[in-house]
């Protein structure tokens, strides 16, 4: 009998063992379906890099927040090649913060149709389409996506005149002191820039937003100058580009608004602590706290520019201004040698103002409600030029002037530019001690973890 109990008590002992194991194979079964069901229903994920180069920035998180529809996307690539792998890691992160963004790979050779219909030239081009709108995008990075995308949100395209044919800075010209790189920045913030001579149409158009003018270099005929006072009586927005010379013809606006010109050309000692080597510049260091400066820090960097008095026209208020430091003057004699301040001849000490920002009210006749009107008026246009708008923080202030004159109605923050990865620089001790890790650190580790392990095990027979 005793014989028979042990038998029993034997195979149930078997019998327990062969259960908890059928139980832990079930159990584990269910924690991965289940696992997996939980991934495929709530995708979540973390974006441990320093720099956050997996995650969009706040101004692209906004611009999503703002569409009403889905967004399509066609990548002209094959997803299987490097390229379409690079690009899908650059779109993954509008994928997770848009679920109902819809994205083709559609190869340009096996489907050449298409890719005429979108006007891709290039492998790797993106065709984004919203609401029966389309753009095809010649640059891949966050920012070019982005701007795209709040181009396309937007119903209609503000305009902007830039006044040229008297020898202006061209809005689309290429040299150091054309505006080109400042037309591609109004672009992207969804403004239609166009060149405008008054030469050819007497007056600026009603549609205009905002009219860009530089200093010509020959003179405005005095039908030009009354279409652009025209403009600015029927309340149209103005950013003037003033440089060191005679203004050919503007006189009559410059009274309109009654400016003010100093002398002479800022110099400012604060423009070697910048790495320049000249005088001739003139620097901005400290904003004032308006909506025209707004969150600006970087010094701004106006070479070769005019100052001005703080008085304006009757009408017309001086809204904000920005202002140079205390080491700087306006300089009426050559710049040769070693220049020192001649109060005799009118040379001002800083700060002098090199930026005017100028406001009035106009009645609004349609819907009765009073219309600020705004005018920038700026000594120097060299700062936005193609040569000078990555300097320091000039871009920061072109594009703060815009939303200044735009009242923030049709301006969308960017992300920024793309900037070069720092490259990981090791000095020969660390390479040493990653070489020494490698060959007898990491090694000695796992040796010692294996003699632990089988101390262990011989300690437990």
């Amino acid at each position: 009998m005793k014989g028979l109990n042990d038998a029993i008590r034997s195979r149930l002992r078997r019998l327990e063992r062969q259960l908890a194991d059928g139980a832990f194979v079930v159990l584990l079964l269910a924690l991965a379906i289940s696992a997996g069901w939980l991934v495929a229903r709530h995708d979540r994920y973390w974006d441990w890099t320093a720099t956050a180069g997996n995650t969009l920035t706040r101004e692209s998180q906004a611009i999503l927040e703002r569409l009403e529809a889905p967004l399509r996307a066609t990548v002209f690539a094959d997803a299987d090649t490097p390229l379409g792998k690079a690009i899908d890691r650059l779109l993954t992160p509008y994928s997770q913060a848009l679920p109902d963004l819809r994205i083709e790979y559609l190869d340009p050779q096996r489907f050449p149709e298409q890719a005429r219909d979108a006007d891709v030239s290039l492998v790797g081009q993106i065709l984004l389409e919203y609401r029966g709108r389309r753009e095809t995008l010649n640059e891949l990075s966050e920012r070019a996506i982005s701007a795209a995308i709040a181009r396309l949100s937007e119903t209609r395209a503000p305009w902007v005149a830039v006044i040229e044919g008297h020898g202006e800075r061209a809005i689309l010209g290429e040299s150091g002191t054309d505006l080109g790189r400042f037309g591609q920045e109004l672009r992207e913030q969804g403004y239609l820039a166009r060149p405008l001579d008054l030469a050819l149409l007497k007056d600026v158009p009603d549609n205009t937003r905002l009219v860009v003018l530089s200093t010509p270099t020959i003179p405005f005929f005095p039908g030009e100058v009354e279409g652009l006072n025209r403009y600015l009586d029927r309340g149209g927005n103005l950013l003037w580009l003033l440089d060191p010379g005679p203004l050919n013809g503007l006189e009559p606006l410059a009274e309109q608004l009654g400016l003010a010109i100093l002398p002479g050309i800022v110099v400012d000692a604060a423009a070697a602590g910048l790495g320049v080597d000249t005088p001739t510049a003139a620097v901005i260091t400290e904003y004032p706290d308006d909506e025209l400066a707004g969150e600006l820090s970087d010094p701004a960097l106006l070479p070769g520019s005019l100052a001005f008095e703080t008085q304006v026209a009757p009408g017309w208020t001086l809204d904000s201004y920005l202002a140079t430091g205390a080491q700087s003057w306006n300089e009426t004699g050559r710049i040769e040698g070693k220049i020192d301040r001649d109060e005799v001849v009118g040379e001002q000490p800083g700060p002098l103002p090199v930026v005017l920002a100028l406001t009035r009210t106009l009645p609004e006749t349609e819907t009765g409600a009073d219309r600020e009107q705004r005018v920038l008026v700026v000594g120097d246009g060299d700062f936005i030029g193609n040569a000078q708008l990555g300097s320091h923080g000039n871009r920061a202030l072109g594009i703060r002037m815009l939303r200044w004159l735009s009242r923030g109605e049709a301006l969308l923050e960017l992300p920024p530019p793309p900037s070069a990865v720092a490259p990981l620089i090791l000095d020969d001790t660390r390479r040493m001690l990653l070489g020494l890790g490698a060959l007898f650190l990491l090694p000695g580790l796992f040796l010692s973890i294996g003699l632990t392990v089988r101390w262990q095990r011989w300690r437990g027979r």
